[in-house]
């Protein structure tokens, strides 16, 4: 079963009315449910429906000089409610954090049609239990996220790229341990091996003022980052169809993990240890807390009527 519904209420009655027959929803298109309801730049904060795409959403931020600091894969086919549900996040993901960090406020269906609330509108917002972190990331298996708030920040006046190739990935940890010890603010510390050589390629990104992105260049480039760069890899990474594995270590053991990997394409967010590969075969899964995972499956959704939690 398939639930396209119009509005907030039509939504509620839909999982409503299959909760009561006990008959599983296969898929949810929120396309329709697609409106901004609330922006406010003074506030720097935004209400939105979860069927709306997040590239329409920055277009619109960006007429006021704004922006939901995440940048994830494909954002024109990405809604914000499929973020939320899959944590989904880019290389600014360093220096920005994680969609978790901007919201504020949460609207969900649960399986029984009812809709609960946590947070509200404004950054200051204390009010009831902090459900949201319980649904992101829950790929749409304890409720179906209708409505979010997001705290928001200004463009950055200027953003610029800089990268360094290696010969060996040992050369491009001595590097990004030599970074972080220096002054350098970045938001994007990623490694990747997608150019035409094959080899471990640092790529470090600032944003900010102009005068503090000139900065901070010139200091990459006091420890051997010169050369001008951008994120095509990422693009070039994404764009293939083939699907794209995992692994989350300690930043420190992002490196090491990588020489295990073999011969494989890969993509680091080198500061945050998440790893993201094709090719290789036979990698240790992260261990997931299976038993709660299923708890909380059980409590949200006896009827187990909502998709399944991947595990």
């Amino acid at each position: 079963m398939t639930i396209r519904p119009l509005n907030l209420t039509d939504l509620k009655t839909s999982v409503s009315d299959a909760h009561e027959r006990g008959e599983k929803v296969t898929g949810i298109d929120l396309g329709a449910l697609d409106r901004i309801l609330a922006h406010s730049p003074e506030d720097l904060t935004v209400t939105v429906e979860s069927g709306i795409t997040l590239a329409r959403l920055q277009a619109e931020l960006a007429r006021r000089s704004q922006w939901l600091p995440i940048d994830p894969p494909n954002p024109e086919q990405l809604t914000v409610g499929a973020l939320l549900a899959i944590n989904a996040s880019g290389p600014r993901r360093y220096g920005c954090g994680m969609i978790r960090d901007h919201l504020i406020g949460i609207k969900v269906v649960l399986a029984d049609g009812r809709l609960v609330k946590s947070g509200g509108k404004v950054v200051k917002n204390v009010a009831g239990y902090d459900l949201a972190r319980l649904f992101i990331g829950s790929y749409g298996s304890l409720g179906v996220i209708a409505e979010a708030t997001f705290k928001l920040r200004p463009l950055p006046e200027a953003e610029s790229f800089i990268q360094a190739d290696y010969r060996t990935l040992e050369e491009a940890e001595g590097s990004i341990a030599s970074l972080l010890d220096s002054e350098l603010t970045p938001v994007v510390l990623d490694l990747h091996n997608l150019s035409t050589r094959n080899i471990p390629v640092l790529v470090l990104g600032f944003a900010g003022s102009r005068e503090e992105v000139d900065w901070q260049l010139e200091k990459a480039r006091e420890l051997g980052l010169k050369e001008p760069a951008g994120l095509d890899y990422e693009k070039r990474f994404w764009s293939d169809e083939a699907p794209a594995q995992w692994l989350s270590v300690l930043p420190s053991q992002t490196v090491e993990t990588l020489g295990r990997l073999g011969n494989t394409s890969f993509v680091a967010r080198a500061g945050n240890g998440v790893i993201y590969h094709r090719g290789a075969t036979g990698q240790r899964k992260n261990d997931l807390p299976v038993k709660l995972a299923r708890r909380l499956k059980k409590a949200f959704d006896p009827k187990q009527i909502l998709p399944d939690l991947p595990l």
